[in-house]
């Protein structure tokens, strides 16, 4: 009897032991999950009225502490734990996480609705120095060819940028600081607007353009010019004593981008944009203010959704290409491509237009000539010039005969360079090569 006794004892403390661990573990697991769920709803919260927040998704859950019901022994405790306990608590978290998903959804439509609406709400007042009329024959009208302007839903978008920033005009601010600034500046969006505007067409290359290739387009731009700004600030270009070398950029979503200083202040139409071709900045090109540096590739001057200047020097600063190998200084190089025929087409023998595209920005193109498998250059006829900061249309009528052929164009800007044919990759500083077509001719 005493050993029954004993046995029955030990099984009781036993069983006493696991339902005190099984309240405390459920309550333990029950604080955490909850806690992780506060956590998560406030980190919805804050990510959906952050400015530069894109589409967010959390989880959370939350458990209940279940204690015994009257009656109910110890043993069954440990139970209800196993089974029914754990089934509330994983049906409570899917309902808790599923309702802060809802929340941050709905908070996040909400602010998305407010930073479009603050878009929408923009009017571009007229710019103070337009841009010169597109002259006659700046646009060959070629089928095949790329248009002089470049349409916003055509426009090549290049960028590190997961989720496109949306950032709300009302509360965008820029500040301008640094090295040699001795009158830090501090910018809303309005007080931008009420600046005087400058207008111009501008053609912007990404440095990771291949020979060939699409990442260059033409826009009018509107904003302000950045010298000025810079001006008042108290800064000078290096030429003039200024300590600072480069302006140093950074985006919303933490991008940095080094520009010189010398060429933003060397009377080039280099601007801190509000607008593209007559509408406010597209959320995809920058809204609500971008940089445009004519003559440079974009990730060394073409910042988008900016909000920070910093005036400080190539020595002291790299930037985020830079960090990765690209060069620190990127003046876009000459070059040219074929638009039509296309390649591995089959035109009919007789007179084919060979056209295309070619730029120098800052430095303009002089001439284009095109060769057949080889053989002697032909001069292209130009389209109008509209500046120099822009791309220019060309087209050389070819006597095609029927067969294989392989098609080549290099262009000459007007400081007497010609695009050398020696072809290299995008890194460090841009591609260099000349396009080159094959096509059958019927």
């Amino acid at each position: 009897m005493r050993t029954d006794r004993y046995v029955s004892q030990k099984h009781g403390a036993s069983g006493s032991r696991r339902s005190r661990w099984a309240r405390a573990s459920c309550a333990a697991l029950s604080g955490l999950i909850a806690g992780f769920t506060a956590l998560c709803v406030a980190e919805l919260v804050a990510a959906a009225v952050r400015p530069e927040a894109g589409p967010v998704t959390a989880v959370g859950g939350a458990v209940i502490d279940r204690t015994p019901a009257a009656g109910e022994t110890d043993g069954g405790v440990q139970g209800a734990f196993d089974r029914r306990g754990f089934v509330v608590a994983a049906t409570t978290a899917a309902a808790a996480s599923a309702g802060a998903g809802l929340l941050g959804r709905r908070l996040q439509a909400s602010r998305l609705a407010g930073v479009s609406a603050s878009r929408e709400g923009v009017t571009l007042p007229a710019p103070a120095s337009p841009a010169p009329a597109i002259p006659d024959g700046a646009d060959l009208g070629i089928r095949g060819l790329s248009s002089f302007v470049t349409p916003n839903k055509d426009f090549y978008r290049v960028d590190t940028a997961l989720v496109v920033p949306r950032v709300d005009a009302g509360r965008w601010r820029l500040r301008i600081h640094g090295e040699g600034v001795p009158r830090p500046v501090t910018l809303g969006f309005q007080d931008l607007l009420r600046r005087e505007l400058v207008e111009r067409d501008i053609t912007l290359t990404c440095v990771s353009n291949q020979v060939g290739g699409p990442y260059v387009g033409t826009a009018r731009w509107i904003g302000v010019r950045l010298a000025d700004l810079l001006s008042e600030a108290g800064v000078k270009p290096p030429s003039k004593g200024g300590p600072a070398d480069q302006i140093v950029a950074r985006s919303v979503d933490g991008m940095t981008i080094g520009t010189p200083v010398e060429e933003v202040m060397d009377g080039r139409d280099a601007l801190l944009a509000v607008g593209m071709n007559g509408d406010p900045l597209p959320f995809d090109h920058g809204f609500p203010v971008r940089m445009v540096v004519p003559g440079l590739y974009g990730y060394v001057s073409a910042c988008k959704w900016i909000r920070d200047i910093e005036l400080t020097t190539f020595d002291a600063y790299d930037a985020y290409w830079v960090k990765r190998d690209w060069s620190r200084e990127a003046p876009v190089k000459t070059q040219s491509r074929i638009d039509t025929p296309r390649p591995f087409a089959s035109p009919r023998a007789g007179t084919v237009p060979v056209a295309g595209v070619a730029w120098a920005q800052h430095r303009g193109i002089a001439r284009v000539e095109v060769r057949v498998d080889g053989g002697a250059w032909h001069t292209a006829r130009l389209a109008a010039e509209a500046g120099r900061d822009t791309w220019r249309q060309w087209v050389w009528e070819w006597p095609a005969t029927t067969g294989h052929h392989t098609l080549e164009v290099r262009a000459t800007d007007r400081t007497g360079a010609t695009q050398t044919d020696e072809r290299v990759g995008t890194v460090p500083d841009g591609a260099t090569g000349w396009h080159s077509v094959v096509v059958d001719v019927t």
